[in-house]
Order: C-alpha cells, then structure tokens, then sequence
C-alpha cells in the first residue's frame, strides 16, 4: 500500500495528498513534521536524507519533492487524464507546475504567507511583503487571462497543471491582504472547492502556523 509521510498542514503535503485522493488510490497518511516529528530519525533520513516532507513509499518505490511525487504519481496511476503518452501534452501540465515553482511559490508562500502570516508581527518586514503582495497580484492577473478562456489550467478537465497553484488559493484567498479583482481565478476556485478531494485536504485550517517560523 502507498505511505505518505507529511504534516496536514503543509502546502507540499497536501498537493500530493489531492492528487492521491483525485486518483482513488488506497493509502496510510503518516503524521510527520511540526509537533509530530520523526524527521529526524535514522529511517526517514534513510528515505530522504534533507529530512523534510513529503514523502512517499510506494510499494518500495520511495520519492521525495512533491513535484517529482505529483509527476510519479500520474506517470504510475495516472493513466492518460494526468500522464498523456504525447511529450507535448505533458509538457502543457510540466509548463504551469514549474511557473508555480519558480514564480508563484516563491512570492506568495515565501514573500506572504511566510513573510507575513507566519513571521511574527515585530519581526515582519513590511515593505518586503507589501511588494510580495504586489508580485501576487501580478500573478493572479496572469492566471485571470489564461482562465478567462478555459476552465482549468490545462484545459477542459482538472490536470497536474492545476494542482500546486490551485493549492495555493485556499490560503491566498484567506488571508487579509490586498487583493486584485480576478473572477476567472475566483471561478477557477470554486470549481475546486466543489471537488471532494480538494475540500478534503487542501482546505485544511492552518491557525497553527500563525507567527510560527519554527514549525
């Protein structure tokens, strides 16, 4: 059976957790990370010697980097819906996981919700986020444009293309910051609230991540 080691909490864990639950796939969810720990011990360095989640074994097969683990995933069972045999088609998937890597990850969850909603008030540097915010904006405009013409990311159906910037949403839309007008986006979002999977582990509570750098 697939294993899983991650936090509910953490924005990795619960990409990859999306995908396992969109794909139907009978798994164990091992609580590692923040107050549970066990990244530290022999075995879990032995499985990903950076000591961070998440993680996967599956059937022996053990990957780590939540992008490498989305792409496994959809590669081993995924079938044609997440890993077209066409280079092309998947490189339209490949395309937006990396813009979200490079590009959306590093601004918001790193320039906001850390800079922001994680660093304490007295610590926070504010012109920083403030300019964060500014390239999130930038970036949600980006997203409306594409969205106005297509439903998902990918196209028609939910693919990898969505997955680590739809992620990213539940916590971008719930946090008190400025925010542009972006009812593509914003109807790109409903229509993942709407899916069981999504619901289940991507809206998540993350309270316990407020003016916590050390978790």
């Amino acid at each position: 059976m697939l294993k899983v080691w991650g936090r509910q909490s953490s924005f990795n864990l619960q990409k990859v957790m999306w995908l396992v639950d969109e794909l139907g796939l009978a798994h164990e969810h091992i609580l590692a990370g923040g107050d549970h720990g066990g990244l530290d011990t022999p075995a879990f360095r032995a499985m990903n010697p950076h000591g961070r989640v998440p993680v996967i074994d599956d059937d022996g097969v053990v990957v780590w980097e939540s992008h490498a683990i989305l792409r496994y995933l959809a590669a081993r069972h995924g079938g044609e819906r997440f890993w077209s045999p066409d280079a092309a088609t998947r490189s339209q998937a490949d395309r937006w996981m990396d813009w979200s890597q490079t590009a959306l990850q590093p601004d918001f969850l790193m320039g906001v919700f850390w800079g922001f909603y994680r660093t304490p008030e007295r610590q926070r540097d504010t012109a920083a986020v403030a300019r964060s915010i500014a390239r999130c904006s930038g970036h949600m405009r980006l997203l409306d444009r594409i969205l106005a013409e297509r439903p998902f990311l990918g196209g028609e159906t939910l693919t990898l293309a969505d997955i680590p910037a739809g992620t990213a949403l539940y916590r971008y839309f719930g946090l008190e910051i400025d925010r542009p007008r972006v009812p593509h986006v914003e109807a790109w979002y409903a229509r993942l609230q709407e899916r069981p999977a999504y619901a289940r582990h991507v809206m998540v509570p993350f309270g316990e991540l407020y003016g916590r750098l050390d978790y």
